[in-house]
């Protein structure tokens, strides 16, 4: 961990949506927070200047997780960032969030559909967070994000949701490898939520947003602060034994 007392999270794809949450969350329980955008550098800004209001220290870096060729120049943009902006030699928490989705049957799925779903959610994860190690801290943590769609099946999301499966068994595989060094790696697989995600069809579709209403226990869909703060708490030593984990956050869907 790093000697001050004021943690730091890594959250990629953090301008807006689920990551802009998970930012907010972060700094409001006292962690410094570096996060990535792609392309929404205006929003990015928005984003640093509300975590600023809380009083903790930020820092937005471009990143396009599917680009791994770059990764070896953002390890060390964000070395240069932990040194400078926020006094500090490692990171605690990185959090894989980055994603998008392609709503397409099984049937009709294009290699190239598949090969962006790929090297966005599954190869940019496992490539970013090796190349991470050396700036991850001893006994801090890693959160992937995995979907409900691994757990149940809705027609249209067979690409994505086995990217999703993917990322489930290799944080497994990084809990067990990593253990050595006291990381913890764990998974949360949010349910269907009101974002701008899959060009915001669960937020705008009211036929979608009532029928997945429906299925879900609480009864309604989620919204992004309700994916934020399990993140924050699996980023805390308050989930100092939870490893190796799958919390799925959907208000109980398809029980």
């Amino acid at each position: 961990m790093n000697n001050n007392t004021v943690k730091v999270a890594l959250v990629t794809g953090g301008s807006r949506g689920l990551g802009k949450d998970m930012a907010l969350a972060l700094a409001q329980q006292g962690t410094n927070v570096i996060f990535t955008y792609n392309s929404q550098a205006e929003e990015a800004q928005t984003v640093l200047a509300a975590i600023e209001k809380t009083g903790r220290k930020a820092a937005a870096l471009q990143l396009n997780v599917a680009a791994t060729g770059t990764f070896n120049t953002f390890v060390e943009q964000v070395n240069t960032v932990l040194k400078e902006q926020l006094q500090a030699e490692k990171i605690d928490y990185l959090v894989n969030n980055a994603g998008i989705g392609i709503h397409v049957p099984f049937a009709s799925t294009t290699e190239e559909q598949f090969d962006t779903l790929m090297n966005i959610h599954l190869k940019g994860t496992f490539f970013l967070t090796q190349k991470m190690l050396p700036l991850l801290a001893d006994g801090g943590g890693i959160v992937n994000l995995s979907s409900g769609l691994a757990r149940f099946s809705i027609p249209g999301f067979a690409a994505y949701a086995a990217m999703k499966g993917a990322i489930e068994t290799l944080s497994r595989y990084q809990a067990k490898e990593l253990g050595g060094r006291r990381i913890r790696v764990n998974v949360v697989a949010p349910g269907p939520i009101e974002t701008d995600f899959g060009g915001g069809a669960v937020r705008d579709n009211r036929e979608m947003n009532s029928f997945l209403s429906s299925q879900t226990a609480l009864g309604r869909v989620g919204m992004a602060d309700d994916i934020g703060c399990v993140v924050a708490f699996l980023c805390s030593d308050a989930a100092k034994w939870v490893n190796a984990q799958r919390i799925e956050a959907s208000g109980g869907i398809f029980l």
